[in-house]
């Protein structure tokens, strides 16, 4: 598989989350041999300056991208190394540095040795991921009374080269959870201006979508819709792990079930069990369930919601068609996200 994910939709590229990319920080000058060399001055003493320290790559969380695309084409990313020391005590340039400006919400991890590097979460944020090589010393750091006229001198220090990993993170405060085809996208366009691609059959969704839903006239929360998710999800069936990771910023989690469901405790079981299989700590969050498509049922909500009740278990009826529900659900994802510290989830080791 390409080290970059790609979803390819309607024609077009649409969203990419994941890419691995080569960064090599500058090199740094070499420290120069040089004497001072002048007409009635014939022991001028040493005069070699230091060599420029190498440029570094650093990482910067840009708002105004929304995909890791850019690095399908562009893969390789090298600094500019200093420049040598000269006579007259003259130092090498600095190398120029190199900006990679990635969305926000982006995981930067050294691939080599799996540790992450940054987690890029706020507008402007950068970080250094590869340091330039230190400059080499000319000779004449080291002249002393007692060896005035040194022939040594340093050779710049390499920068630091690695593979590296970026993965882009949404950064949303409500995700919608639930198998394909139970309404997520529906819910999403009813409750936001968001515009997802909707029909009436599995898999209609293949990139999460972001929604701002106002709330009272005077606030607003971001609201995700991912994928839907299939038993063994965590393991990379149906459209695999590469979107459960969009859901560990979320802050709270709502869960969707068909209410023409066979077993809803049991879909809804289904869905927690993909999470705590991918990590235990998103069980942690606090949920509720929606009972999504009430306008198909002549009859009311079926038995089934009666187990809901038994299990405990926060839930709210809607119909995306007609309505019925929307406000009581929109207000109890505001409720649960009022009893959250916002930094609490955002990151997730």
């Amino acid at each position: 598989m390409d080290d970059t994910i790609l979803r390819f939709f309607n024609g077009k590229y649409m969203f990419i989350d994941y890419a691995k990319i080569m960064v090599q920080a500058g090199n740094g000058g070499n420290g120069c041999l040089s004497f001072r060399r002048e007409k009635y001055i014939p022991k001028g003493g040493p005069d070699g300056g230091d060599g420029g320290k190498g440029g570094d790559i650093i990482c910067e969380a840009d708002s105004q991208l929304q995909t890791l695309l850019d690095f399908r084409y562009k893969k390789h990313f090298k600094a500019k190394n200093g420049q040598h020391g000269q006579g007259a005590n003259k130092f090498g340039k600095q190398g120029d540095d190199v900006v990679i400006r990635i969305p926000v919400g982006t995981v930067v991890t050294n691939v080599e040795t799996g540790e992450i590097i940054g987690d890029l979460t706020e507008k402007g944020q950068q970080i250094i991921i590869a340091k330039g090589g230190r400059g080499g010393k000319g000779n004449a750091r080291f002249a002393t009374p007692t060896n005035q006229a040194p022939r040594k001198f340093e050779e710049g220090r390499p920068g630091e080269a690695f593979t590296m990993q970026l993965e882009l993170k949404l950064l949303a405060d409500v995700g919608l959870v639930g198998l394909p085809n139970a309404g997520k996208s529906t819910l999403l366009s009813r409750i936001s201006a968001a515009h997802p691609k909707i029909a009436d059959y599995p898999f209609t969704t293949l990139i999460p979508n972001l929604g701002i839903v106002r709330y009272r006239d005077q606030h607003s929360f971001v609201v995700a819709d991912i994928p839907g998710l299939i038993e063994g999800a965590h393991t990379g069936k149906g459209l695999g792990i590469q979107f459960l990771r969009h859901i560990e910023r979320t802050r709270v989690l709502v869960f969707l079930v068909d209410v023409q469901a066979h077993d809803m405790w049991e879909e809804i079981s289904t869905l927690r069990n993909e999470l705590k299989e991918y990590n235990p700590f998103l069980l942690k969050k606090p949920w509720f369930v929606i009972v999504t498509k009430i306008d198909l049922l002549a009859d009311g909500m079926t038995d089934q919601a009666v187990v809901l009740d038994q299990q405990n278990i926060k839930w709210c009826p809607i119909s995306s068609v007609t309505g019925e529900g929307i406000t009581d659900a929109i207000q109890t994802m505001w409720e649960l996200l009022q009893t959250q510290d916002k930094n609490e989830f955002d990151t997730i080791d």
